[in-house]
């Protein structure tokens, strides 16, 4: 979603599926320190905790403990507390929680309310950064980086995985970070775009690998069907873009920017050493030039930039458009199913087309979090809570219980030798469909509160053969390096946010002009004027400050 966002960007997993806020995902560092300082003297806190606890030991509290926890209810799959999770998870670790249940649509107000009156629980997962820093200033959550040394399994994949510099960008301006992220082994791509295969047979034309193909393709679409848009995209709402944003996301990575959903105002320039301007770059302005193109070709219905995701998908449904974005499970769950009517219709998913960037690939490593509650460091529980979270988030064992559950009762198989599957009666998103029992609705796994992050054979073995096939391909691709961190202090961060939304009201605004050709792209220089007029460069100034403070003092 996993989910290259800075401080200021909605996620494209938050913008799917309603967790509302803003979500950064991490992106590359300089330092090469995978955790803090020691917590200090923490002899007084070890009741329940395990003596010996490393690397691959089953966590087991000594004694029975309960912690409290936030628990985000995702109405797909409510909470249950008669979920087989729950009695297993006591059965394995000696731990039970006391949750306090909150709707998905409720779940970051809610959060926001508690942590500020200082009554949240003492676990509080699915938090996005930076959602954590609106509580640095209060002392409300722990600095978790001073606890690393509690958590062998979580140091133990930073240093396998060279996570060290996505945790820096976490880091703010006191060297610290508030939030453990979820971690994973590699960049995981799901975007694309689907396209109706039965016409590329029908027309004689191969699967595109790169966006000059994916335009050629749409030209020999319209010729076929002239009075139709072969492309009417969805997904234009929320978060940042004017419109058609995942479309102008993976376009941005093609051509080496933030675009979309992706878009945030600064932009690594590894050449200068600096941070440029956005939505000023020579290469977003080429996102914008392509799109044009597609709208004035009448190759893209104008309307992606504005319609609802209904309206977009009922178009597809009706058969007037043949293209289209999406992701894995929006392939299986929606587009195959509303074709399905239509006689010799087929989609897929195919690899991310190429731009300049050539066979590259951006994305994160980073997940939402777990926040912790500052009253937890005082509990004398302390470190056996720090190595139970360590075990259920950041174990090979504990990742592959939350997601998938009891071996011989949910599953069967090795997900290291390939031969995992899923249980006969057991379904989840299309794996195993002749199942009847819902992996998340009847047993509790893959809820989204727990399950996040771990290695790519985990990850590989929630995939049907076609997303194998497309996750084969782009894991072949070159992950781009990401930008250094340059955290804000709290006066820089309050700014810049001024600065930022007058900014991003324009930079939309103006995009979509652009693109639907309401507004010459000849007039690109006089834009980029405007931009400075509202304070472009000194927000860049700024970010370059913050830029060099930390490398300072850190780097």
């Amino acid at each position: 979603m996993n989910g290259p966002f800075t401080k200021n960007t909605l996620s494209r997993r938050q913008a799917l599926f309603g967790a509302a806020g803003i979500a950064a995902l991490a992106v590359a560092g300089c330092s090469n320190s995978s955790g803090g300082k020691s917590g200090g003297d923490l002899s007084g806190n070890r009741d329940g905790a395990m003596a010996k606890y490393g690397v691959g030991d089953q966590f087991k509290a000594t004694s029975p403990l309960t912690f409290s926890i936030m628990v985000l209810s995702n109405p797909g799959y409510p909470y249950d507390a008669k979920w087989p999770f729950w009695s297993e998870l006591t059965k394995r670790t000696n731990v039970s929680f006391q949750p306090t249940v909150v709707p998905l649509s409720d779940y970051n107000q809610k959060r926001s309310v508690m942590v500020g009156a200082g009554d949240a629980p003492t676990i509080i997962p699915k938090t996005y950064h930076p959602a954590e820093e609106a509580y640095i200033a209060s002392g409300a959550i722990l600095p978790v980086s001073d606890y690393l040394d509690l958590m062998p399994n979580f140091k133990d994949k930073v240093a396998k995985w060279n996570l060290q510099g996505d945790l820096d960008q976490l880091r703010e301006a006191d060297g610290k970070y508030y939030l453990l992220p979820g971690l994973h082994q590699d960049v995981w791509a799901d975007y694309s775009i689907a396209v109706r295969t039965d016409i590329l047979q029908k027309l004689n034309i191969a699967v595109p690998q790169t966006w000059d193909d994916v335009h050629a393709m749409l030209r020999t679409m319209k010729a076929a069907y002239p009075n139709q848009y072969p492309l009417s995209d969805r997904w234009s709402s929320p978060g940042p873009g004017p419109g058609a944003n995942r479309l102008m996301a993976t376009l941005g990575d093609a051509y080496g920017t933030w675009a979309g959903w992706n878009y945030q105002h600064s932009w690594w320039d590894a050449t200068a050493g600096k941070f440029v301007y956005t939505g000023a770059m020579d290469q977003y302005k080429q996102v914008l030039q392509y799109l044009n193109t597609l709208v004035s070709e009448k190759l893209m219905d104008p309307e992606s930039l504005t319609q609802t995701d209904d309206q977009a998908k009922q178009k597809w449904a009706n058969g007037q458009t043949f293209v289209i974005s999406t992701n894995a499970q929006e392939v299986i769950n929606t587009l195959r199913k509303d074709i399905a009517h239509i006689p010799g219709a087929t989609v897929a998913k195919i690899p991310v087309p190429m731009g300049p960037m050539g066979a590259t690939k951006t994305g994160f490593r980073t997940e939402n979090g777990v926040m912790i509650s500052a009253k937890a460091r005082n509990s004398k529980n302390f470190v056996a809570m720090m190595q139970f979270i360590d075990w259920l988030w950041y174990s090979d064992a504990g990742e592959l219980f939350a997601k998938w559950g009891i071996e011989g009762t949910t599953y069967t198989g090795s997900v290291d030798d390939g031969t995992f599957k899923l249980a006969p009666d057991v379904t989840w998103a299309g794996l195993n469909p002749s199942g009847t029992q819902n992996l998340q609705v009847k047993y509790g796994f893959f809820n989204g509160v727990f399950a996040y992050g771990g290695s790519t054979k985990l990850l590989d073995s929630q995939f049907p053969p076609e997303e194998l096939a497309f996750q084969n391909v782009m894991n072949g691709r070159r992950t781009l390096p990401l930008p250094p961190p340059h955290p804000l202090s709290a006066d820089q961060r309050e700014q810049a946010t001024l600065w930022e939304t007058n900014l991003l009201d324009y930079v939309d605004q103006q995009s979509a002009k652009f693109i639907l050709g309401q507004r010459p792209l000849s007039q690109w220089d006089q834009y980029v004027t405007e931009l400075k007029g509202r304070n472009s460069d000194q927000y860049i100034n700024l970010i370059n400050q913050a830029y060099q403070s930390y490398k300072q003092k850190h780097g």
